[in-house]
């Protein structure tokens, strides 16, 4: 199936464009259309970002991007963390649906990032409270620290895809702002 790719540049002007949209906005402007359903369900897919967030309820990619069906390819996991199943994920995207552009979306009032910062919890959050304490070292400052966290995931990618300052594959971290909508980005 041939794609028509945004490149990483034009992808994060639109990523901004949309959440310019949704900042003032009560429902998402994004097609969920029953055409754009039958159209994606025959053609495929044809995301122009791929995003990696948390799984946090108040994070919804697609309303905070103003984006439909078919726009972008969503990998989520509470602390927006980094294993090889998000790795997998981010190159299929990349190397099958030709996304250009990787952006890791960490948030404010992140539950994960403040399981790391106050607690060492047991079972299996500990798997992604320990990648978080990783990223974050000593800092105790919860906006600081979701950053550095988005930043090591950054990294990660980078360096486990072999990407460098060449290669057509972009990744950028960005900050939800729960409480304004505002997506930051750090790059």
């Amino acid at each position: 199936m041939a794609h028509q790719n945004l490149s990483a540049a034009e992808a994060i002007a639109k990523l901004k464009e949309g959440n310019e949209r949704y900042l003032t906005v009560s429902s998402n402007p994004g097609d969920v259309s029953p055409e754009i359903r039958k159209k994606t369900c025959d053609e495929g897919q044809t995301p122009y970002a791929t995003i990696i967030t948390c799984s946090d309820s108040r994070v919804i990619p697609e309303a905070v991007f103003s984006a439909g069906i078919s726009e972008l390819f969503t990998i989520r996991v509470a602390g927006n963390v980094m294993d090889n199943h998000q790795l997998g994920s981010v190159e299929y995207a990349a190397d099958h649906l030709g996304t250009n552009l990787v952006v890791v979306l960490g948030h404010t009032h992140c539950g994960a990032v403040g399981a790391a910062l106050s607690s060492d919890p047991d079972g299996f959050v500990k798997y992604i409270t320990d990648e978080i304490k990783k990223a974050i070292g000593d800092e105790k400052d919860e906006l600081k620290a979701s950053c550095l966290n988005v930043e090591r995931s950054v990294s990660i990618i980078k360096e486990k895809l072999n990407l460098t300052d060449e290669s057509p594959l972009k990744v950028c971290g960005a900050i939800y702002h729960i409480d304004s909508g505002k997506v930051e980005f750090m790059d």
